[in-house]
């Protein structure tokens, strides 16, 4: 089979950070016998693209790129005619008009501008940098702005905050394409961490906690070497020596969700884990993540990813698991 197609459209002046993620992320991607599993093009509408980082690309791949793509990526740009008036000019319109109706469109950062100046975000929740959230917002209202995420994926479209939450995105997409073993080794060569807890909401400029506050990362780290056993926030606040109030309060504040939610993505995470590599019946998959139950650990997986224990298991499975 030949390596799935991803092409990264650089538009002038594109964000230089964002624009390597996706060569790095994907490009990097390997099957167990070492051959790549996708073929990263670089392109552009003109040969020579300025950056914002005081250098210019001088591309190999033209518009052409995009007619062959199976995936289409949109880093972070200042494009002028996408980020002050929320439209394209036609010769950039055409060249989008290429892809192929089968492929799956992505942005990071300001990327977004330009995907919803191509109409290809109408009606749906996106994700931008949290400092250039209004501006989505106000040129294209009927967009479902969220800036308290690092990322949205909605299918086929998946957009992604500012920066460094384009590896959020990428390193997400590809454990959807290949599993965690494979996004992890990737992560690893990156020197990533392979998941981020939280959302966006714990970088937007807040003030900081008094001088000599408590944090909840210890209870944190605690709480993911026992998430077999019974954890309430209750328990977690107590073990921060804190109200429920003043914990639930900070741990959103550091990591941009609830005790809560926090907890549910950690135990699916390991349950996740644990039917990539062993050959523990799912009931005992469920209880070994904390899930307590087949049953649940069927509905939080298919919240997260749409599919049942098994058909993630077949599909996912690890060599010599």
């Amino acid at each position: 089979m030949r390596p799935h197609v991803v092409a990264v459209l650089a538009l002038p002046e594109v964000v230089g950070f964002d624009l390597q993620i996706p060569p790095q992320v994907f490009g990097t991607a390997e099957d167990a016998s070492g051959r790549p599993l996708y073929d990263v093009r670089v392109c552009g509408l003109s040969e020579r693209v300025p950056s914002t980082a005081g250098f210019s690309l001088l591309l190999e791949h033209g518009p052409e790129a995009l007619a062959a793509a199976d995936t289409v990526i949109v880093p972070g740009t200042h494009y002028v005619p996408a980020r002050r008036d929320g439209v394209l000019p036609d010769d950039l319109l055409a060249a989008l008009d290429t892809v192929p109706a089968h492929a799956r469109w992505l942005s990071i950062c300001t990327g977004a501008f330009v995907l919803a100046a191509a109409g290809r975000l109408d009606g749906r929740r996106v994700a931008t940098h949290w400092a250039r959230a209004a501006d989505l917002r106000r040129l294209h209202p009927h967009l479902d702005v969220d800036e308290s995420v690092l990322f949205v994926d909605d299918g086929d479209v998946a957009t992604s905050a500012g920066l460094a939450a384009g590896l959020d995105l990428c390193l997400h997409v590809l454990r959807g394409d290949h599993g965690a073993e494979v996004a992890n080794a990737v992560a690893r060569h990156l020197v990533v961490a392979p998941w981020r807890d939280g959302g966006q909401a714990q970088f937007i400029d807040h003030p900081l906690p008094p001088a000599g506050a408590g944090t909840t990362g210890a209870v944190r780290a605690w709480a993911v070497e026992h998430l077999d056993e019974d954890i309430d926030v209750a328990g977690l606040a107590a073990r921060a020596s804190m109200s429920v109030r003043t914990f639930t309060r900070r741990f959103r504040a550091e990591t941009g969700t609830s005790p809560h939610a926090w907890l549910v993505a950690q135990r699916v995470a390991r349950a996740r884990r644990l039917l990539e590599g062993s050959d523990l019946p799912v009931d005992r998959v469920a209880t070994a993540a904390g899930l307590g139950t087949a049953a649940s650990l069927r509905a939080h997986l298919a919240d997260e990813v749409g599919l049942s224990p098994l058909a993630y298991r077949r599909r996912f499975r690890r060599e010599g698991a």
